[in-house]
């Protein structure tokens, strides 16, 4: 009985203490060294115990906010392939590394190091475009969008599995948006009656996007057409697009590249030429995928109004499975939702996003592509906070109308879809009746 009340009194086994090459290491491995790491977005790297040591304190700081890693959807709704929050074991042991010293441990805990390709996320591309000139960037001031349009050099249609938007200087690039046009489409051929196809324009070359052709007030949704197709949104943080197996975005032969850049100064003078990349497929794809918008162009926001709901609406007129989401808000946005209506009458949440923040305008990719059947009335809403207590607004007396700079406000609900490859091309949305309208009467 002694020897057993002495053994009970024993001491439970000491938990070992987390260190960095067992423990924290593969966590930044999975979750921070794609933006972490020399050439890439983050100031800072965390691919060694000696880079990472000074920030300890700063990544637990980051980690128990849920800062970092950037992941704002509701973990309610959709699962996805690129979500990168962490567990509550992952931010338990940043936290538990951190409150101890950061200690390294032993090296050869340390997983094998992840190959990351240089230079190009997406392997070295099979071509790659470049801005036929420079631009300058000055020290201070607001710049409007760039827009320059160029030969894609295409000779055949290509299928495209791999997409990779590279800035030249991302200190200056906010974000690119990457378009491919036929050179018989209405903008290609107003940029070349301008005579500046492969130089700067106008931001007036496009305005027509904004308010309809000829005058026409434009649709609340936009379906690429064979003429038009988004191509990628580079936003800082993103991830570049992967196709899924037998997937893939048809680009025709003889199309122009179109780049709309969206530059911030930063105190002194820079350039910048962006590239972009593109992976051919190697064998034609079952299904094509296409970037469609569920947007709001027709909208003002009431001074000092905290939570502003703007919405957009549209039916689609075939099958459709949605491989990711992109919503897209200025300054005052505050949360953004994607919903379904279906022909069954039930509805449902594809895509929460309660917390919205300008500075990661992020990508959604599903883990399963999303089947919405025909009929189905898909409904974006997007939320805005033009109030004081918006830290972001830059003016909470202003009424706030659509416009391209962050003063001014956008509603766009992007999303990448896949249709069958050879079914042919049909639009693919069309406008929501009076009746199924649904919540405030759009503006």
């Amino acid at each position: 009985m002694i020897l057993a009340a002495t053994q009970l009194a024993w001491p439970a086994p000491k938990a070992e203490p987390v260190t960095f090459h067992r423990d924290v290491l593969p966590i930044l491995q999975k979750n921070c060294q794609n933006c972490h790491r020399k050439g890439e977005i983050a100031p800072m790297s965390f691919l060694s115990y000696q880079e990472t040591r000074p920030w300890a304190k700063a990544i637990r700081t980051a980690v128990v906010t849920r800062k970092m890693p950037p992941w704002l959807s509701d973990p309610h709704y959709g699962k996805f392939a690129n979500d990168r929050s962490l567990s509550e074991m992952e931010i338990r042991k940043l936290t538990e590394w951190a409150d101890s010293g950061a200690p390294e441990g032993n090296p050869k805990d340390a997983p094998k190091p992840v190959e990351f390709a240089t230079g190009w996320a997406i392997g070295m591309p099979d071509l790659i475009l470049e801005m036929p000139k420079e631009f300058e960037v000055p020290a201070s001031g607001e710049l409007p969008y760039q827009y320059i349009l160029f030969p894609s050099g295409l000779t055949e249609d290509k299928w495209v599995e791999k997409i990779e938007i590279r800035p030249g200087n991302r200190a200056v690039v906010h974000h690119a948006i990457a378009s491919v046009m036929a050179p018989d489409s209405f903008y290609a051929k107003r940029a070349m009656q301008s005579g500046r196809m492969n130089d700067f324009l106008d931001p007036e070359v496009f305005a027509d996007r904004f308010v309809g052709v000829n005058g026409a007030p434009p649709n609340q949704f936009s379906s690429p057409t064979d003429s038009s197709e988004g191509l990628q949104i580079y936003l800082p943080g993103g991830d570049p697009v992967t196709m899924a197996p037998h997937q893939a975005k048809l680009i025709k032969a003889g199309s122009l590249i179109r780049f709309q850049l969206h530059y911030t100064t930063t105190g002194k003078v820079a350039r910048d030429r962006t590239q972009i990349g593109l992976v051919f497929a190697k064998e034609p794809p079952k299904e094509r995928v296409a970037t469609v918008t569920v947007q709001n162009f027709q909208f003002s926001i009431p001074p000092m109004a905290d939570n502003y709901p703007i919405r957009a609406e549209a039916i689609l007129e075939q099958d459709v499975r949605v491989v990711s989401y992109t919503p897209h808000m200025h300054l005052r946005g505050k949360s953004f939702t994607y919903k379904a209506y279906y022909p069954s009458g039930e509805s449902e949440i594809l895509l929460s996003v309660p917390r919205w923040d300008f500075n990661w305008q992020l990508s959604y990719i599903l883990a399963e592509p999303k089947l919405l059947p025909k009929g189905t009335r898909v409904e974006t809403i997007g939320y805005y906070d033009n109030s004081p207590n918006n830290k972001s607004n830059p003016d909470p007396k202003a009424k706030v109308i659509y416009g391209e700079q962050t003063w001014n406000e956008m509603m766009g609900g992007i999303m990448d879809v896949a249709i069958p490859a050879g079914s042919g091309w049909k639009p693919l949305f069309s406008s929501v009746p009076k009746e199924k309208k649904s919540g405030p009467a759009l503006e």
